[in-house]
């Protein structure tokens, strides 16, 4: 859980009781998943976007995933004293490819086909001192 801290982005995901999700949406005419919320279908055999919000999550698949070694750039919130972490590419399991934070960069536990589980967690301290959280996946 998210322990009090601020959602780095508003609207983006929530907690739940049976697991987080992240809040987006889908094409009722097609099926296609999108997120963040989208006004149309990203499916370029769609004729027809008839988008409506959506939840994805909270179980998953790692598609791949790379160890992020450096700090990246603001407005990234990043840890203080910074510490590597990892980023996977997650196929949820209601049809969503999205890519998050994972809580190991531990290989064996986070290589390709690996099940994970969406979970809300604090990522950093913003530039205000302000503790920020956002979704993260953790072994499943």
């Amino acid at each position: 859980m998210s322990d009090g801290a601020t959602p780095a982005v508003e609207g983006l995901f929530r907690e739940a009781e049976d697991g987080a999700r992240l809040c987006g949406s889908r094409c009722a005419h097609c099926g296609t998943p999108a997120f963040p919320k989208s006004a149309l279908c990203h499916s370029a055999d769609c004729d027809d976007s008839q988008m409506q919000d959506a939840e994805f999550g909270p179980n998953g698949t790692v598609w791949s995933y790379s160890v992020q070694h450096y700090p990246p750039p603001p407005p990234a919130i990043v840890p203080d004293p910074y510490k590597p972490y990892a980023l996977g590419v997650v196929d949820l399991e209601d049809g969503l490819r999205v890519v998050g934070r994972l809580t190991s960069t531990d290989p064996a536990q986070i290589g390709a086909g690996s099940a994970v589980r969406l979970v809300v967690g604090e990522i950093g301290i913003d530039t205000e001192g302000k503790a920020r959280s956002s979704w993260i996946f953790e072994p499943a």
